[in-house]
């Protein structure tokens, strides 16, 4: 059993982006209420650890002073800076709100304290939730992400003079943290995704794979909407494994997003509780030391559940299916687990298996022999 620590504030489940904002932080109680009503901090080997709130000079090692300021005065409801340079609009994906800044730095920090415990190896695994922010550019804003917690947590890392492997299963490709490393052979990031063909960002194809050292260190798998478990976990075990296996890495950052989940409503692909969970026990094999980001996920209950087996992975316990009474009757959540298989039309399911076979069969051409495999 690894000793796992869990991030986690109340604090970091109040700020509100929007009213209408598909992103809401309440996901984040949800989920350690959920956890807690299963006992999940009851024993030494599995703690929940207080966030901070990253210092500038944190912030610094990825975002610009002009954004910095740009984002602390839009967060007192000042207009001395133009939001729609830095991609923020009021009725757009990234909405100006009051506190903006200490809510982003606070995620931020929240991901540099997993990072420490990792590092330190107090903890074999810690799993901040708040986490995941994988779009937020140097500059700007990007698909609700201020700034970019993994680019931060994983530079920690390398500073440290740790190895790197990241690995991101969120529906969307992480192009922001592809593009903070894309030049080094200290990083390995590796995106699971549906294409950009079809969804935001409109990036991660497997051409992206990386450029001078970093060249074949980039690594994505663009994949086609309706892929189900079957297509999704056989993917994944083509590439992910081999590649993380050759890179060896001190510590494996894996980003949780749960987007890929059949009932989110923001993108096509269609994950079973069981394949998500199988997902992350895949990762978790894979990781020497394990830290764990949260990321997407739409459907408040879908989270919860998902990032709650998602910790059981990390703790090697077994959460019994029924969700516990006081929990159901607060929140109306019954059971843990899917209760039946999906079914997909046959027509789209052959389409997405093409699509799958030919992003692996391009990354075995094209990366694989780039570490020798």
């Amino acid at each position: 059993m690894r000793k796992a620590a869990f991030v986690y504030d109340e604090v970091l489940s109040r700020h509100v982006l929007r009213e209408d904002h598909p992103l809401r932080s309440s996901r984040l109680k949800c989920t350690y209420e959920l956890l807690h009503s299963y006992s999940a901090f009851d024993q030494l080997s599995s703690m929940v650890v207080a966030p901070r709130q990253a210092e500038e000079e944190e912030l610094l090692r990825f975002h610009t002073k002009n954004y910095l300021e740009a984002v602390k005065s839009l967060s007192r409801g000042e207009r001395d800076f133009n939001p729609a340079i830095y991609n923020f609009s009021e009725y757009g994906d990234n909405p100006p709100y009051l506190g903006m800044y200490e809510a982003s730095a606070l995620v931020v920090g929240a991901s540099l304290v997993a990072a420490e415990l990792v590092a330190l190896a107090e903890f074999e695994v810690a799993f901040s939730i708040s986490g995941g922010l994988h779009h937020a550019a140097p500059e700007h804003a990007s698909g609700f992400c201020v700034f970019n917690d993994v680019v931060l947590a994983i530079d920690s890392l390398v500073n440290k003079g740790e190895r790197i492997a990241y690995i991101d299963i969120d529906a969307h490709h992480g192009d922001g943290v592809q593009d903070a490393f894309y030049t080094t052979d200290k990083v390995l990031t590796i995106s699971l995704h549906e294409s950009g063909r079809y969804l935001f960002p409109g990036t991660g194809e497997v051409s992206e794979s990386g450029q001078g050292k970093g060249k074949g260190y980039a690594v994505n798998i663009p994949l086609a909407p309706h892929t189900d478990d079957e297509i999704y976990l056989w993917a994944f075990g083509q590439i992910v494994p081999p590649l993380v296996q050759s890179f060896k890495p001190d510590i494996v950052v894996s980003q949780l997003g749960c987007d890929t989940y059949y009932l989110d409503s923001l993108a096509h692909l269609m994950l079973t509780t069981k394949g998500y969970v199988q997902a992350v026990t895949k990762i978790g094999k894979l990781a020497p030391r394990w830290l764990a980001l949260g990321g997407g996920g739409y459907e408040i209950g879908a989270v919860a559940r998902l990032w709650t087996l998602a910790y059981g992975v990390m703790i090697d316990r077994e959460w019994p299916d029924n969700i516990p009474e006081d929990y159901r009757q607060h929140y109306g959540l019954v059971k843990l687990r899917d209760e039946s298989k999906l079914k997909s039309e046959q027509s789209l399911k052959e389409q997405a298996w093409r699509f799958a076979q030919k992003s692996v069969e391009e990354i075995k051409q094209q990366i694989f022999p780039l570490h020798k495999l």
